[in-house]
């Protein structure tokens, strides 16, 4: 039996996400907005940031995305 490992990511507001639950991913400037509601997030609302400043590992592991 294959064994996976639960990965998290590191917010600015000092809370951890898993991966998996992670919905989409807008960069905005040096932050990243992350979505991790289930059916989906307002651009405005239930949003998780993370910045660049502040997180900067999680921060390389989302963005190698968008280039």
């Amino acid at each position: 039996m294959e064994q996976t490992s639960v990965s998290y990511i590191k917010l600015d507001a000092n809370t951890m996400i898993n991966e998996n639950c992670i919905r989409w991913v807008k960069k905005m400037g040096d932050c990243l907005e992350v979505c991790a509601v289930p059916n989906g997030c307002h651009l405005k609302y239930n949003l998780n940031s993370i910045c660049k400043v502040d997180n900067l590992d999680s921060y390389n592991k989302l963005n190698k995305h968008f280039l």
